[in-house]
């Protein structure tokens, strides 16, 4: 596994509550090769300073001069990026210890792409707070286009089978349109049904306000892919409707 450098890549804005968990499973991870771009997008709170307190040379800070959102700080992350492999971990979630060690084996072992594991959904305080979601196996171009199965948080891509992939500037989803880009090259996603990370359900996040990005999705479809109003109102109501699965509150039934 010599050759096998993964990079991290995570956005960071205004994340001095969080971060040093998010430090802390990237450290304690099992699998110890790799590198860390984290790029801080203007925070006016502690963030930096808190990063500064983890004195490890694989950890690189790129602190930002403008705010440039969560895209375009991912993508100096990946135009930085050394590593053959690529993954994404947001300055809030957390992975349990066997990610990267785990995903990097599915892609060498199986000759693979794109993987993706289940994950734990705790509350702010990291508490289970929803059922885990888990991952969906082959995702294709044409499956995802219903909704996005895929995510970030335990994602990982092979560099030397598909080239670096940016993240398209596309408000408010630009990890969906990554994906779609990346299905357009590839057959098919792969998932892991284990649960490798935690994601922290914010009471604020945009990502749990669907009725704010149901714009932004239908734009996905309209605007990005040049889809008839037609298909863009049939794939942007089956991604509402699946949205309300995914985040419908059940009781929880323990520790898995």
């Amino acid at each position: 596994m010599k050759n096998n450098l993964i990079s991290i890549i995570t956005p960071c804005y205004n994340s001095e509550n969080y971060i040093a968990e998010t430090i802390l499973s990237v450290l304690n991870q099992t699998y110890a090769h790799w590198e860390w771009w984290i790029i801080d997008d203007c925070s006016h709170d502690n963030s930096v300073q808190k990063i500064k307190e983890f004195n490890d040379p694989r950890i690189h800070l790129i602190v930002s001069e403008e705010n440039v959102g969560a895209a375009e700080a991912r993508n100096i992350g990946i135009r930085n990026a050394k590593g053959r492999f690529i993954t994404f971990i947001d300055s809030d979630d957390v992975w349990l210890p066997q990610f990267l060690e785990k995903a990097v084996n599915y892609l060498v072992d199986n000759k693979e792409e794109l993987v993706y594991g289940s994950y734990k959904r705790h509350d702010e305080n990291l508490e289970p707070y929803l059922e885990d979601f888990i991952a969906e196996d082959h995702i294709t171009y044409d499956r995802i286009l219903y909704n996005c199965p895929i995510p970030m948080l335990t994602s990982m891509y092979d560099t030397q089978r598909i080239g670096k992939v940016e993240i398209p500037e596309v408000d408010m989803r630009e990890d969906y349109a990554m994906w779609i880009e990346i299905l357009r090259k590839i057959p098919e996603a792969r998932a892991i049904k284990e649960s490798l990370a935690i994601y922290r359900i914010r009471k604020n996040s945009f990502s749990r306000n669907k009725f704010l990005i149901l714009q932004k999705q239908f734009n996905v479809y309209s605007k990005y892919l040049g889809l008839s109003l037609f298909r863009s109102t049939y794939y942007t109501l089956h991604w509402a409707f699946n949205g309300m699965r995914k985040y419908e509150k059940l009781k929880f039934r323990g520790n898995r």
